[in-house]
Order: C-alpha cells, then structure tokens, then sequence
C-alpha cells in the first residue's frame, strides 16, 4: 500500500512541476517575441521598439528573438507550437496569417485555430514609386501608359505571393492594366533596380524608400492606404488619383498560441496598447513610415483576421498563386 501511495505522490509532483504557470504568478520569467523576419526590417523594428517598454510594465524582460525564413512561417510556426502560458509571442503579419494559407499547399499552422489574438500594432502602406525617367508623372499616367504599351511596364517584388506582388495584382485588377511581373529574393533588389532603370515600379516598403523619394532617386505616385502616410503626407493615396476605392496595407499583430488564459491575454494586451501610445514610440514608428494601430479588444481581433483571409485570398487565387509554394 505505502509503495502505491508513494507512486501517486511522485506523480503528482510530476504533474505540478510540468504544468504551466498559474495566470496569477504571470509573468514569473522572460517573455519571448518571436521577429519572423530578418534583423533590421519592419517588423523587427517594431519588436524592438515595443520590447522594453513592454517588459518594464510587466516586470519581467521581453526578449525579441529573429527567426526568418519561409516568408515568415517559419517563426510563426514556432508560435503556434508552444506552450500557451504568455512565455512566447510573435509579431504576426497579414503575409503569414492572410496570404499564406491560400498561398501554400500546406501549412503548419492554421491562423483561425492556432492563435490567441492580443493586439493590432501598426498598419504598414507600401507606396507605389517608378524610376523617374519614365515619363510617369502621376497614376493616371501610369494607367493610360499601361494601356497603350500592354505588358510593357516591368514590376517588381520581393518574391511571388509577397505583398509587393499582391498589391500590384490588385492594382491590376481594379484598373484593368497588363504589366509584368519580375520577382527577386527580397524587396531591397528591387528598389535597387527601380532606380537603376531595370523594371519599371515597384510597391515599395515605406521605410527604406521615403529617403530615395526625397532624394529624387524614384518618383513616389500615391499610397496604398486610404489616408496618407504620417511621415509623408504630401504623397496621396491612390484612392485620391484615379484608383477609387483602394485601401491595402500590411499590418502587425501580437499573438500567442492559442488556449492562452484570458487574464494574461488581458495583461498583454494593456501593455503593449500603453507602449504604443508613448509619444517617443509613436514618433518612432512615424518615422519608419508606418501607421499606429490603435487595436481593437482581444475579443474582436479574430474577426479582422477572419476578413482579411478572404480578402487576401481572393487576390491571391485571382493572381493564379493558390497553392503553388
């Protein structure tokens, strides 16, 4: 009897010493933020911005740890695997969690079932930017140029099925234009050719391009977003030059793995809403060219992802890109 009394007790130590911390004692320990991207692009940039601050509140530091690759899969795949205790969160984007489910034939994760919504930080607008010896003053050049050379005019990308490349197949469609597609292994090559005159444009990244446009190294035609951008707000939205109705942009949102206690999501979700909302962390994302996000509850983010998944979706069967990674 003693021997089976002493196997139920090591058991339940067992039990207790594996289980996840108790929502009360959170955060106990470091917090891991998974950056999907490389160093040195938007969404580290922001991980890296909100960290800190976020840390403080919680009393506990908050590590931001890169882990690209695969269109950023890879890292948000690593998210969904892990315990739901709050230890582990990633800077998910609509590229991981709205284009590549219909993007991919198979994917580890599936955005609806996999994740615990915490908070929408910042939307991203891409600017639509040519090499200014085109004779291309304006969007409406662009389109009537479009149509009087079909195909001609060369676009390019980071990659098919990246958001450079869907944005241009949304413009596409919305205005009934022929242009060619030229993908390369990541948007700065891209940039890089549009000012040297190789293709045409490009739905560029904001944070690397407002330097070039002041410079006077491409010429900027409008937004994708339906407000103009904070940090250059003498760029129009295309909605306002002759492509009514458009509104896209990228955007970033602070997820967990799903199950995560309601009471920690509660506690994330105000922190990083009270960082955000620093004047020095607002500045900062200004700067870089993006937009704050003042998120929404927890509780209605899932609907955003919902709609963003057909939106994207759409685009990208009408691209003729569904299944083909």
């Amino acid at each position: 009897m003693s021997r089976i009394v002493d196997c139920l007790f090591i058991i339940a130590a067992l039990t207790l010493a594996s289980a996840p911390a108790h929502s009360d004692d959170y955060p106990s320990r470091r917090i891991t933020l998974i950056a999907p991207w490389p160093p040195a692009g938007a969404i580290d940039t922001i991980c890296r911005e909100l960290a800190p601050g976020v840390g403080d509140l919680l009393g506990q530091p908050v590590v931001v740890e890169n882990r690209p690759g695969a269109g950023s899969t890879i890292g948000t795949a690593d998210a969904a695997k892990a315990t739901p205790d709050g230890y582990t969160l990633v800077m998910a984007g609509s590229g991981s969690m709205a284009i590549s489910p219909t993007l991919y034939k198979e994917l580890p994760y599936d955005p609806r079932r996999d994740f615990t919504p915490i908070a929408l930080v910042v939307r991203v607008p891409f600017i639509l930017v040519v090499n200014p010896s085109l004779p291309i003053e304006s969007v409406t050049d662009l389109i009537s140029y479009a149509k009087a050379h079909p195909g001609a005019l060369t676009y390019g990308s980071g990659g098919a099925g990246s958001p450079h490349h869907l944005f241009a197949e949304m413009f596409k469609t919305v205005t009934g234009i022929e242009m060619t597609h030229v993908p390369y292994k990541g948007s700065a090559p891209a940039l890089t050719d549009v000012i040297g005159g190789h293709i045409a444009l490009l739905f560029a990244d904001p944070a690397p391009t407002l330097p070039l446009i002041k410079a006077g190294k491409v010429r900027a035609l409008g937004v994708t977003s339906a407000a103009p951008l904070p940090a250059a707000p003498e760029i129009p939205p295309l909605a306002e030059r002759g492509v009514p109705g458009f509104d896209a942009a990228g955007w970033g949102m602070v997820v967990a793995p799903a199950h995560t206690p309601a009471s920690i999501v509660t506690r994330l979700y105000d922190a990083f809403r009270t960082v955000e909302a620093r004047p020095e962390v607002r500045d900062r994302l200004i700067f870089l060219g993006l937009t704050q996000q003042a998120s929404p509850p927890p509780e209605t983010l899932q609907s955003f992802i919902d709609g963003e998944l057909a939106r994207w979706g759409k685009v990208v069967k009408s691209a003729g890109l569904a299944a083909t990674q």
